[in-house]
């Protein structure tokens, strides 16, 4: 005699059942971060620059060939290094400016961020070759004025110009923690770009 009972429903196996889909991963945009850093290279930059363009002092000097102490003075243009320096630190200032109202608009208007994010690792590894190699001309100008060469004959002179040599000192260790934001910006710029493009 027939079962009349009715045939138990098949149930699914484990591959047969399929998980819900996972929501799209949530993209993090580090624009904030972005003009954290570049409003602080703002402010690294035109404190250097400013620092470096007042470095200016005179003093009695022993000049060869003049039997008397004549006034010299020691300012940031006699020296091309320093020159090399201010140019370098102008340019950076601006650069931070014109990136940090780009980000802004970029927060407001993400759809060119890919873009952006590459021009923005080229344009601060560029801008970090350019700060980098200006502070350590100027540094190697500063290290010779304080510790002057024996060998070649150069004469310290910052046991003179003091204030002038702070001045510089002070400049050179902004301008290396400029440096360093631009690192950090690149590395940024990098990381955001590199996150978009797994996506």
């Amino acid at each position: 005699m027939a079962s009349t009972d009715k045939p138990d429903p098949e149930v699914p196996t484990k591959s047969e059942v399929t998980p819900p889909p996972l929501p799209p991963p949530k993209r993090v945009d580090y624009f904030a971060v972005d003009v954290g850093l570049r409003i602080l290279l703002f402010a690294a930059t035109l404190t250097a620059l400013v620092v470096m363009s007042t470095a200016k002092q005179t003093e009695l000097a022993v000049v060869p060939g003049v039997p008397f102490r004549v006034p010299v003075e020691a300012k940031f243009s006699h020296s091309p290094a320093f020159i090399y320096f201010v140019a370098a630190l102008s340019v950076a200032c601006l650069y931070s400016i014109i990136t940090t109202l780009a980000s802004l608009g970029l927060i407001a208007k993400p759809t060119f961020a890919t873009s952006f994010l590459l021009y923005y690792a080229f344009w601060d590894v560029l801008m970090l070759g350019i700060v980098a190699a200006a502070t350590g001309a100027a540094g190697g100008v500063a290290y010779i004025g304080l510790k002057g060469n024996s060998h070649a004959g150069w004469a310290k002179v910052c046991p003179l110009y003091d204030k002038f040599c702070r001045h510089l000192g002070s400049s050179i260790a902004i301008a290396l923690f400029a440096s360093v934001l631009l690192v950090l910006l690149t590395m940024l710029s990098v990381f955001s770009l590199h996150s978009r493009i797994r996506e």
